[in-house]
């Protein structure tokens, strides 16, 4: 069975302001054509379909029109709610749309029923774990503990309790929206951990033939069984090196994988540039950079006059300036920016409690009550979107 693995369409994202919904209509045209002529069996889209719980009306219609054409190529197609999207919105019509062919599984509670496809060698169980909020659906799986490998352990027995009673020779694919430990994120992702609660092994899955990941933006496999498919477009500069895929899986008889990457259309090219103003303006080997999307980090001492005009006369596509001067380590310390890159909210505010306490940050109790604060703020936001 051949299987077309993508995720993290992000419908309706812009990029530094810059609407991709031309880029993301061409990615679905490509989609689509890919279907049809590499022989596609099934479409698998692992979460994050749209960009936010509500979407901009644009994105809706390209979603809809992208229903429209894989139901007509006649390939099933089974995808999942991620972290970005409202669970409830986009699971709307589900049980209608599935008569055309279209799978949505945006429900926790039915993580263990798959989509049964089949081909000449026997059946394939497809089962479609949405993105599962900790707080969310403890209750639903009867866990104690409100963590990401938790409620995902506690899916996967689902899945493996129904697998069991499915005749010999069934094999087993998953689609999940996660942070797998062993994957390398990007700037773009939204942080779905509280103190490191989030990531959780490829082991829970073990047992089945393949998991189409979604979730994390670049394309990369964990195993030979677990991969992530990645974004189909760049959503910040962090990917500038990215090479923007699809897996294209073979499922043999026996379960055995073996994957393609198959390219997606990419609508610039990503530059990042860093030096003096006066040289990014002059160098003649930069001169293959002035069509990409530019994001320029200017080390001048002091800060040139109109850099972003003056920049943009010869890269006219530069969406961001960022002002780094090169100091000695006694110029002064890292800007604030700087000090902030690459920390989550817990440990901004862990830092903050070391601050203003003249250097001791918070004992083990005042770190659970942070990490409390934080859950708290993220599931309310859950909870009004699902019920808003």
């Amino acid at each position: 069975m051949r299987l077309l693995h993508t995720s993290d369409w992000h419908l309706g994202r812009s990029f530094h302001r810059v609407s991709m919904l031309d880029a993301q209509a061409a990615f679905l045209d490509h989609l689509v054509a890919t279907v049809r002529e590499r022989d596609v069996d099934a479409v698998l889209v692992a979460g994050d379909v749209y960009d936010r719980a509500v979407p901009p009306l644009a994105a809706v219609a390209l979603f809809d029109d992208a229903l429209h054409r894989l139901a007509d190529a006649g390939v099933p197609t089974v995808m999942i709610s991620g972290n970005h999207d409202s669970a409830r919105r986009l699971g709307v019509g589900a049980g209608l749309i599935r008569r055309a062919g279209i799978h949505l599984r945006t429900d926790p509670a039915g993580c263990g029923t798959p989509v049964l496809l089949a081909d000449e060698h026997g059946p394939v169980a497809c089962y479609g774990l949405p993105y599962l909020e900790p707080a969310l659906v403890r209750n639903e799986f009867r866990t104690e503990k409100t963590a990401h490998e938790t409620v995902l352990a506690a899916a996967m027995g689902r899945v493996r309790d129904d697998l069991a009673t499915r005749e010999d020779g069934t094999r087993s694919v998953v689609l999940a929206h996660a942070f797998v430990l062993g994957g390398e994120e990007s700037d773009s992702e939204r942080d779905i951990t509280v103190g490191g609660v989030a990531a959780v092994p490829a082991g829970v899955f073990h047992g089945v033939d393949y998991v189409a990941l979604g979730h994390l933006h670049g394309c990369q496999t964990i195993t030979e069984r677990v991969r992530y498919s990645g974004s189909p477009l760049a959503y910040s500069f962090s990917e500038t090196d990215h090479r923007k895929t699809m897996w294209l899986v073979d499922l043999d008889a026996a379960g055995g994988v073996s994957a393609e990457r198959v390219d997606c259309p990419r609508p610039r090219p990503l530059a990042r540039l860093r030096g003096p103003l006066e040289e990014l303006l002059d160098d003649p080997a930069l001169e293959r950079h002035e069509d990409s999307f530019v994001e320029a980090t200017l080390t001048d001492a002091v800060r040139p006059a109109d850099p972003m005009a003056r920049l943009a006369e010869r890269f006219p596509h530069t969406l961001h300036l960022v002002f780094e001067p090169e100091r000695t380590a006694q110029e002064g310390m890292a800007s604030y920016a700087q000090r902030l890159h690459g920390r989550n909210d817990q440990q901004i505010a862990e830092d903050f409690v070391a601050h203003v306490r003249g250097g001791n940050g918070p004992d083990d109790g005042e770190r659970a009550v942070l990490r409390a604060a934080f859950e708290a703020v993220r599931v309310d936001a859950g909870v009004r979107e699902v019920t808003g």
